[in-house]
């Protein structure tokens, strides 16, 4: 069992790692943390590369929030508008977006109460995309220390990842380069369902 956060289309690496478990677990016990992948997503653009944020409702207390009750602000304007135009705007022409524009559009249509279970709905979506057969269940506690295969440091954006990924065509490669780590969303645009080759072949450099 490997245990990871629910994160928003998170970055590649973290599906690479998932990719061929057949037991997730993911953290529901933590404190929420900021600049992490818990609501915030990476692509690139005709500019380069672009971050995507959702805003959440803040604790005005002192007292630390915990990630599976942090709550989505719908009051900071249209963001999951923004989101789905962003990435009209850069994947309109891959070979794979109009697949799945339908399915993160209705995702984004039940205007999710706590961000949790948005990114929850994404996984389901990613890993039905990725034709994975998996399960998952949520912890019941928090635990500095465990014996699964603990990779929670992936929801840390700031955190550089030390392995070279490899690289697979991307929309404006000629323009900016191969952006690394970006979110599974830019590998499924351009990849489609062989993404999973892809995630293979970075779980066995992983190993």
């Amino acid at each position: 069992m490997i245990l990871v956060h629910p994160t928003y289309f998170s970055p590649i690496i973290q599906y690479a790692i998932i990719y061929g478990e057949k037991e997730i677990l993911f953290e529901f016990e933590d404190n929420f943390q900021k600049q992490t992948y818990r609501n915030r997503c990476y692509i690139a653009n005709a500019n380069g590369k672009q971050l995507l944020n959702i805003p959440i409702h803040h604790n005005r207390n002192e007292e630390k929030s915990l990630s599976r009750d942090v709550k989505i602000d719908y009051d900071a304007g249209l963001w999951y508008q923004n989101h789905l135009k962003s990435f009209q705007a850069a994947y309109r022409s891959s070979p794979f977006f109009e697949y799945y524009e339908d399915d993160i559009k209705s995702i984004y249509d039940k205007k999710h109460t706590f961000l949790i279970d948005l990114n929850l709905d994404i996984h389901a979506f990613i890993t039905e995309a990725l034709q994975e057969e998996s399960t998952y269940s949520k912890t019941s506690e928090f635990l500095l220390e465990t014996s699964h295969l603990d990779n929670r440091q992936l929801v840390n954006a700031k955190k550089k990842i030390e392995l070279k990924l490899p690289e697979y065509p991307q929309m404006f490669d000629i323009k900016h380069g191969f952006h690394q780590n970006l979110s599974i969303l830019d590998l499924l645009f351009m990849e489609g369902p062989a993404s999973y080759l892809y995630l293979k072949k970075v779980k066995n450099l992983l190993s």
